[in-house]
C-alpha cells in the first residue's frame, strides 16, 4: 500500500470514531418525543403551534414539526345488496401525523404540556427517550 492510501484509511477510521462519539453524546441527553395525530390537518397544525409556543416560552430546544406519512384507510361498500351487486362506493379516512422532539426537557415544560387544552380529535403520544 502506498502512504497516501494508508493516510486515507486512517482519516476514515478517525472520522467514523468521531461520528460514533457524537452519536453516543446525543443518545445520553434526555429527549421528549411527541407524536400528534388527527383527521384534519388544520386542527393538527393549530395544536402543534400551541405546543411549539409553550416550548419557546420555556426556552427549550426542540426539533419539528416533522411531517410523517399520512395513513390512508380505504373502505369499499356495496351500494345495493341484491340487484345492483356491481355498484360500489369507496370511502377513505386520512390520519395526518406530525412529530416533535424536545431536547433536555425540564419539569416546567412537562407540566405545561400536560396542562395544554387541545381540540378534540387530536391524539397525542408522549415518550421519554
Amino acid at each position: 500500500m502506498t502512504t497516501i492510501a494508508k493516510e486515507e484509511k486512517k482519516i476514515t477510521k478517525t472520522a467514523t470514531a468521531k461520528k460514533a462519539v457524537k452519536v453516543s453524546e446525543e443518545a445520553a441527553a434526555p429527549k421528549l418525543r411527541i407524536r400528534v395525530k388527527a383527521y384534519e390537518h388544520k386542527i393538527l397544525d393549530a395544536s402543534l403551534k400551541q405546543i411549539m409556543d409553550t416550548a419557546i416560552r420555556y426556552d427549550v430546544e426542540f426539533f419539528g414539526p416533522i411531517p410523517l406519512p399520512t395513513e390512508i384507510k380505504k373502505y369499499t361498500v356495496n351500494r345495493a345488496s341484491f340487484v345492483f351487486k356491481n355498484a360500489r362506493e369507496q370511502f377513505e379516512m386520512r390520519v395526518h401525523k406530525r412529530l416533535i422532539d424536545i431536547l433536555n426537557p425540564n419539569q416546567k415544560i412537562i407540566e405545561a404540556l400536560t396542562n395544554l387544552s387541545l381540540p378534540s380529535g387530536v391524539n397525542i403520544d408522549v415518550k421519554m427517550m
